[in-house]
C-alpha cells in the first residue's frame, strides 16, 4: 500500500482525494498555483507545494514541476484527478520512468483508449456497437463527402483528439460539409496540436448513457451501472443520474457487458468510463473511454455504496479487488447537479470573483461535493465547477424532490451560479417524463 500520494490537481477533486487518503491512512502531498494558495482544503493535506503562476499551463500542466514537487514530497504515487493531466499518456510514462506510481490505467491501454479512431477501431474488435462511419481518420475534405454520401446525411465531424465538444461540427448536406471541415479541423488544431478529422453519422436526439467500470491489476474487471447524462449544453453535462431512466434491462446489460468487453481489450484496470450514445429505439454506440475518474462519479457511489475513489488506490498499489459483479447491486436513484459560476442569463458568462456566503444544503439523502468557502474567491483562469450536489432516494420522482428542495437551500452570495438553471431543468415535464435528449437544453434555452 502506499504511504505517501500527490495529487496533481486542484478544487474538488483534490479534497476529494484528500478525504479517501485519510481514510486509508495515507498521506497527501498537494500541489497549488499562485492563484490557489489560499484554497481552504492544503490545510487538510500533510504537505502543499507550489509548482508555478496562475495560468496552468505554467502549473497544473507542467510535467516537469508536477514530477518535482511529487519528489520533494517523497511520494510513492500520484494521483492526477480528472482534467488536467489525467489522460496524458506521456505524464504516466514519466511517472512509471521515474518509479512513481500513476494512479489510473497504464500509458499503453491509455494511448488505446486515448485516441477517438483508434479506440473505435478496438471496439469493433471487440464487438462493440459504433456509429457508421469512415473507418479510419480522413485524408481531407473530399474523402469526408464521399464517405458523407455513402452513410447518409446528416453526419458528425469528429476531431480524433477531441473532448469536450471541442472539434466536432454537424453537416446537413455536401454545402455545409465544407464549412464544417474546415471549422472543425481548425478547431482540433488549436485546441489539441492534432487536426486528424474522422466521419461518423449524426444520430438525432440520442441519449447520453455511460457504464461506470472498474477493474484490477489482476483481470478482474467489473461495471457499477450505468449514469445518464442526457441533460448537457454544448457537450457539457449539467446533470447525471443513474440508474438511467426509460432504459430497457435488456439494453442495460447489453451496455454493461460491451463496457467490460473493451475495457478487458484495452488491457485497462482502474477506474474508468465508457461512454455510449442510445437512440430513440434505444440501440447504442460507443462514443469514447474516459480513462480517468469522472466528475460524476459519486452518482455511481451514492447507488452502488461503493467509494471508487479509494477502490482507484486500492487496485493502483496492486491490492486484488474484494468486489464481485453479483455483489454491485445498485439501490435506489440519484442525481447530480454540478453547480458552476456561471450566468444563465447571460449566455453562461463565466463568474470569477469573491463567495461572500456559501450555506450548503443537508439532510437525508444529500452530499455536496466542494472546495469552496466563505472568502474563497473563484479564479478565472480554471473550469468554473464550484460544487457538487448529489441526492439519493429510493425512487426517481424522491430524488428530484429532494433535490429540488437542496438547490433552494444552497446559497451562494458573490457570484451568479447556474442554480436558476438547474431548478428549471428539473421543474420541466420532459424532465420528469424522462423524455429528454442531448438537445433538449439548447432547444429550451432558445425558447
Amino acid at each position: 500500500m502506499f504511504n505517501r500520494i500527490l495529487i496533481a490537481n486542484r478544487g474538488e477533486i483534490a479534497l476529494r482525494v484528500i478525504r479517501a487518503c485519510r481514510e486509508l491512512g495515507i498521506e497527501t502531498v498537494a500541489v497549488y498555483s499562485e492563484a490557489d494558495r489560499d484554497a481552504p482544503y492544503l490545510n487538510l493535506a500533510d504537505e502543499a507545494v507550489c509548482i508555478g503562476p496562475a495560468k496552468a499551463a505554467d502549473s497544473y500542466l507542467r510535467i516537469d514541476r508536477v514530477i518535482s514537487a511529487a519528489e520533494i514530497g517523497n511520494v510513492q504515487a500520484i494521483h492526477p484527478g480528472y482534467g488536467f493531466l489525467s489522460e496524458n499518456a506521456h505524464f504516466a510514462e514519466v511517472c512509471r520512468s521515474c518509479d512513481i506510481g500513476f494512479i489510473g490505467p497504464t500509458p499503453e491501454s491509455m494511448e488505446r483508449v486515448g485516441d477517438k479512431n483508434s479506440a473505435r477501431t478496438l471496439a469493433r474488435e471487440a464487438n462493440v456497437p459504433t456509429v457508421p462511419g469512415s473507418p479510419g481518420l480522413l485524408s481531407g475534405e473530399q474523402e469526408a463527402l464521399k464517405v458523407a454520401k455513402e452513410i447518409g446525411f446528416p453526419v458528425l465531424l469528429k476531431a480524433t483528439a477531441g473532448g469536450g465538444g471541442k472539434g466536432m461540427r454537424v453537416a446537413a448536406n455536401d454545402l455545409s460539409l465544407s464549412t464544417a471541415w474546415q471549422q472543425a479541423s481548425a478547431e482540433a488544431e488549436a485546441a489539441f496540436g492534432n487536426a486528424g478529422i474522422y466521419i461518423e453519422k449524426y444520430v438525432e436526439k440520442p441519449r447520453h448513457v455511460e457504464i461506470q467500470v472498474l477493474g484490477d491489476q489482476h483481470g478482474t474487471m467489473l461495471h457499477l451501472w450505468e449514469r445518464d447524462c442526457s441533460t448537457q449544453r454544448r457537450h457539457q453535462k449539467l446533470i447525471e443520474e443513474s440508474p438511467s431512466p426509460r432504459l430497457p434491462q435488456e439494453t442495460r446489460e447489453a451496455m454493461t457487458s460491451a463496457a467490460v468487453r473493451l475495457a478487458k481489450a484495452a488491457g485497462y484496470y482502474s477506474a474508468g468510463t465508457v461512454e455510449f450514445i442510445v437512440d430513440k429505439d434505444n440501440n447504442f454506440y460507443f462514443i469514447e473511454v474516459n480513462a480517468r475518474i469522472q466528475v460524476e462519479h459519486p452518482v455511481s457511489e451514492m447507488v452502488t455504496g461503493i467509494d471508487l475513489l479509494k477502490q482507484q488506490i486500492l487496485v493502483a498499489a496492486g491490492e486484488k479487488l474484494s468486489l464481485k459483479q453479483e455483489d454491485i447491486v445498485p439501490r435506489g436513484h440519484a442525481i447530480e447537479c454540478r453547480i458552476n459560476a456561471e450566468d444563465p442569463s447571460a449566455n453562461f458568462r463565466p463568474c470569477p470573483g469573491k463567495i461572500e456566503q456559501i450555506i450548503a444544503p443537508g439532510g437525508f439523502g444529500v452530499r455536496f461535493d466542494s472546495h469552496v468557502t466563505a472568502g474563497y474567491v473563484v479564479s478565472p483562469y480554471y473550469d468554473s465547477l464550484i460544487g457538487k450536489l448529489i441526492v439519493h432516494q429510493p425512487t426517481r420522482e424522491a430524488a428530484i424532490e429532494t433535490m429540488t428542495r437542496a438547490l433552494r437551500e444552497l446559497q451562494v452570495k458573490g457570484i451568479a451560479t447556474t442554480v436558476p438553471l438547474h431548478l428549471d431543468l428539473l421543474s420541466h415535464s420532459a424532465f420528469h417524463e424522462a423524455t429528454i435528449d442531448t438537445k433538449f437544453v439548447e432547444r429550451l434555452l432558445a425558447e
